[in-house]
């Protein structure tokens, strides 16, 4: 029986992260389906109840190293984990956890993650470092691949991918049609959701959306800011403020299956976060990204599309004259992207790639 230990942002009610977690382990569980996982959380009570697994405190290091010592992969992944944006200290914890991993003689990977931007030359030594004793890692786009280029990772084998959210099926809509009506989302105009989120106190971006809001609800759309952490709340909140028409904001924290079914009943997203425009694309639904990091444009690039602008340069026409143009080219009958029915197949293969390092060590092992 193979044992897992997982590694990441996990426990913390990140509805992104979560979904990555729970896509990486059905992943595993395709292949592999006796496999035993753990997972370190900062919530482990809340992960065993989600995902049906065993979890310890990420900041434990007696049972991190307990599980370490016990287990037959470790799997640094998914997420924008190692890079300098919103935490340097974050990004040494990964790759100590890592490290902890190589100093027990353990196949270490890392699994779909977005890497970068890392300044700073300790930073970034640490990763050359870390990065070169590992067994196998996967990227979810190319401009990960050229960012560990850049900084010199070169030992292990290096494969673009793509984000493991885009490895889970499509799901009903049932669930999300319940939601909407709750709210009074049934009235017949289009309903448009909002993802947002709070980014370095910025107002300007607060105020473009408010403005197309508006304008939007005016002409009979219906508005619904769906949240992905509970700090969206807050943004939405602020948004709304700015509004002179009605919005929901939803306050509830779902299951991915539940984010995944409300997505599927949105006639388009726009999307600050990323895995809110992932799953966008799981359920086919027209959509318009806005960018804060690198990894908004590459995963739009991705899908064959660009982003809208950014937190700082975004417009009300330029975000309103794209709305209108997704809105008209947009079929009653949805279908799949091409682009993402790929996706779907890279995204798997990170679990693929996973479990045959781990076959390949057993037998070395004999």
């Amino acid at each position: 029986m193979s044992k897992i230990v997982i590694s990441g942002y996990y426990g913390f009610g990140n509805a992104g992260d979560e979904a990555m977690l729970a896509a990486m382990i059905g992943s595993f569980r395709r292949l592999e389906p006796t496999a035993e996982f753990t997972v370190l959380s900062g919530n482990p009570a809340e992960t065993e109840s989600r995902h049906g697994v065993k979890a310890v405190y990420r900041m434990n290091a007696l049972d991190i190293l307990r599980a370490i010592a016990g287990c037959n992969l470790l799997v640094s992944g998914g997420g924008s984990l190692l890079q300098t944006v919103t935490s340097e200290r974050s990004l040494y914890y990964y790759l100590s956890v890592m490290l902890m991993g190589k100093t027990f003689g353990k196949p270490v990977m890392i699994y779909a993650q977005g890497v970068g931007p890392v300044r700073g030359a300790a930073a970034r030594n640490a990763v050359r470092c870390i990065g070169n004793k590992l067994d196998l890692i996967t990227v979810r786009d190319e401009g990960s691949l050229l960012e560990l280029k850049s900084i010199g990772v070169s030992q292990p084998p290096v494969y673009v991918t793509a984000d493991p959210v885009l490895s889970l099926p499509p799901s009903d809509g049932a669930f999300g049609r319940k939601v909407l009506r709750q709210y009074g989302l049934d009235q017949g105009g289009p309903v448009i959701g909002l993802s947002v989120r709070e980014w370095k106190d910025m107002a300007h971006y607060k105020k473009v959306f408010a403005g197309v809001a508006d304008q939007l609800a005016a002409k009979g759309a219906q508005l619904v800011f769906i949240p992905m952490q509970k700090p969206d709340v807050e943004a939405a909140t602020r948004i709304v403020a700015y509004m002179r028409q009605p919005a929901v904001v939803l306050t509830e924290e779902y299951r991915t299956d539940e984010l995944l079914s409300l997505m599927g009943n949105l006639d388009m997203l726009i999307g600050i976060r990323l895995h809110a425009l992932i799953f966008a694309a799981v359920m086919n639904v027209p959509l318009i990204g806005v960018s804060y990091d690198p990894k908004i444009e590459r995963f739009l690039e991705s899908i064959g599309q660009s982003a809208v602008g950014t937190l700082n340069d975004i417009t009300v026409n330029g975000l309103l004259n794209q709305v209108q143009t997704v809105l008209s080219q947009a079929s009653d009958e949805r279908r799949p992207h091409d682009q993402v029915k790929e996706l779907r197949q890279q995204a798997f293969r990170s679990a693929e790639l996973a479990v045959g390092l781990m076959l390949r060590k057993a037998k070395h092992k004999l």
